[in-house]
């Protein structure tokens, strides 16, 4: 992998990790496009998603450090709760990843069309939710699982996990905002949890990890931390105002281009 296509790969990931266009997809996408695979390079995809998590806790830290405080007080109370929503939207990713980790990866593999039918899903839910009626509830228990098993299908290349979990959150009639936290927050943990993973499998077989410069990786992480600071900024900003059919556009051009693509 050259530094290029690390800066690339980077980008696209730190922006499409909170743009509901679908990190998976674009990944998929731009490793076809670019004649290389992150998944060949465990290191490289540790790197990058360390990066975006690392962006996701630097936008919500005051929130993360009061949840934190509040849960070390060891008292049923509104931070305690919350993190136990979030802990309960994990369970449906979690039995997918334990239980079917061979079959997700399989999914993997450079299958444009998929990817490209999987987008205009993702494009689906965001027109759709264009025209849901903002409300001002808050998340809960039932929604809160909910929402996780909408986590649970983004695990498929081009469905986009902040889009799916953003817009059920929208159509449960979740305030936009507390959407948007919800979403981001909801994926710290899976995002920690997969590079724990990942970096224990490649403590046991270091020859999984192809050759790629110490250059490349930090260009890669560097990449995908900036871009994923300003994605993450600006999809908030963008839940707010109401504006994801823009998204939805977007998924239908790219899901266009994609299946003529696959056809060639």
């Amino acid at each position: 992998m050259s530094i290029f296509e690390a800066l690339i790969l980077g980008i696209i990931q730190g922006l499409t990790e909170f743009l509901p266009v679908s990190s998976s997809g674009h990944l998929e996408l731009g490793s076809v496009i670019l004649g290389t695979k992150t998944s060949d390079n465990l290191l490289f995809s540790i790197l990058v998603h360390a990066a975006t998590a690392l962006s996701t806790i630097i936008i919500f830290r005051q929130q993360i450090i009061e949840l934190l405080v509040d849960l070390f007080k060891f008292e049923w109370n509104e931070s305690t709760r919350y993190i136990a929503m979030i802990i309960l939207s994990m369970i449906p990713v979690g039995i997918i990843g334990v239980f079917f980790e061979d079959k997700v990866e399989s999914l993997f593999s450079g299958q444009i069309l998929l990817v490209s039918i999987m987008l205009i899903i993702t494009g689906t839910l965001l027109l759709i939710s264009n025209y849901t009626k903002p409300k001002d509830g808050s998340v809960n228990f039932p929604k809160a699982l909910i929402i996780g098993l909408a986590q649970s299908i983004a695990i498929m290349p081009g469905i986009s996990r902040s889009g799916a979990t953003i817009t059920t959150g929208l159509f449960l009639g979740v305030e936009r905002s507390k959407a948007a936290k919800f979403s981001f927050l909801m994926v710290l943990p899976p995002i920690l949890g997969a590079a724990l993973l990942k970096t224990l499998d490649l403590l046991k077989a270091p020859e999984m990890t192809t050759s790629i410069s110490s250059t490349a990786l930090i260009v890669g992480f560097i990449a995908a931390f900036v871009s994923g600071l300003i994605a993450c900024k600006w999809m908030i900003n963008l839940v707010k105002r109401g504006k994801l059919i823009y998204f939805a556009y977007y998924c239908f051009i790219v899901a266009a281009i994609g299946i003529i693509a696959s056809f060639n």
